[in-house]
């Protein structure tokens, strides 16, 4: 059985829906994730080389093991076009034994 502490939730916000779509799909398809939920548009406000900016953003939630991370950085930095996007991971600390078991299934290399 998974240990939670094994387990990641990976947020990032891309700027359309194309580009999180693509991250999303790479992800699933490569087994670094076990499954991205590509959220509804929410509007981001944000200081960035000291203006306050405003604007549309995609937010990814991405399931994978701790193990995997590097790689699902790796692939997050290769498709994202900004020069400095949002990649952050939360561990669990709790969850269902069968879906924790899940991701680690589907987070294994091929």
């Amino acid at each position: 059985m998974a240990q939670a502490n094994q387990f990641l939730v990976v947020l990032t916000n891309c700027p359309d829906q194309p580009t999180a779509e693509k991250i999303a799909k790479q992800l699933v398809e490569s087994r670094l994730a076990a499954c991205v939920n590509v959220l509804a548009p929410c509007l981001s406000v944000y200081r960035w080389q000291g203006v306050v900016e405003e604007g549309p953003e995609v937010p990814l939630l991405i399931k994978t093991t701790a193990e995997r991370y590097s790689d699902v950085e790796g692939v997050i930095r290769l498709h994202h076009p900004y020069e400095l996007p949002e990649i952050i991971a939360l561990p669990l600390s709790k969850g269902l034994p069968g879906y924790l078991d899940w991701i680690a299934d589907e987070s294994r290399p091929g």
